[in-house]
């Protein structure tokens, strides 16, 4: 009898956790920043903290629930995890060559953010990328498939002098830009989650000279 009289009178305390804890907003895209930088600054150092990859590995054996969605560039200098000193199920990362959004890229993100919840996506380009300086450089790039993934970042490359190598940076930042604001446009979930204040997007740019991780947006 009195177990069953305890167990009711737990349902009311239970019903309130359970509120309160729906009720917890998700970090602010500024709050997710600081803790990627401050990742990103330990990698720079050459400080990075320590992590059991072990018992990481066997945590998320069943589930994962990476807040960070992250699409980048496949060079291989490149590794969003390193650079932000992040761990196992940190990051949901998409990378393809040029950080370029195709129809695999998004659906990819789509996924992180409609199942796993991520709650932002960064979308990265970096110094010195190969994608860019193919599709900036005007010649031929030997196959269907690479003219994939020169083509979406030809438009960028209005940014580019000739005269100076150093304006190829102004592309790979302009190319991010121009990502980032299509995947809402692409996609009618990232879209909506956007619109109902459960996705943030952003822009950020790696220098391959320091490591460290620049937010442009």
């Amino acid at each position: 009898m009195f177990r069953k009289l305890n167990f009711f009178l737990a349902i009311p305390a239970i019903a309130c956790s359970l509120a309160a804890f729906a009720q917890q907003k998700a970090p602010s895209a500024d709050e997710v920043w600081k803790d990627l930088a401050a990742g990103n600054q330990r990698y720079v150092s050459g400080q990075p903290a320590s992590k059991d990859l072990v018992a990481q590995r066997k945590a998320l054996a069943k589930t994962q629930s990476p807040r960070v969605a992250v699409l980048s560039c496949s060079d291989s200098r490149v590794a969003p995890e390193l650079a932000f000193d992040k761990g196992l199920g940190d990051l949901f990362v998409v990378r393809t060559a040029g950080e370029s959004a195709d129809p695999l890229a998004i659906g990819s993100l789509e996924y992180s953010v409609e199942h796993l919840h991520s709650t932002v996506i960064l979308v990265m380009g970096h110094q010195s990328c190969g994608a860019v300086s193919a599709a900036c450089g005007g010649g031929k790039v030997g196959s269907l498939n690479l003219e994939a993934v020169v083509k979406p970042i030809a438009a960028s490359c209005t940014k580019v002098d000739a005269k100076k190598p150093e304006t190829m940076d102004l592309a790979v930042r302009d190319h991010v830009h121009s990502v980032a604001q299509s995947l809402a446009k692409k996609s009618e979930i990232l879209k909506h989650a956007m619109d109902e204040g459960k996705l943030s997007i952003i822009e950020a740019y790696y220098s391959l000279d320091t490591g460290e991780v620049t937010r442009l947006h």
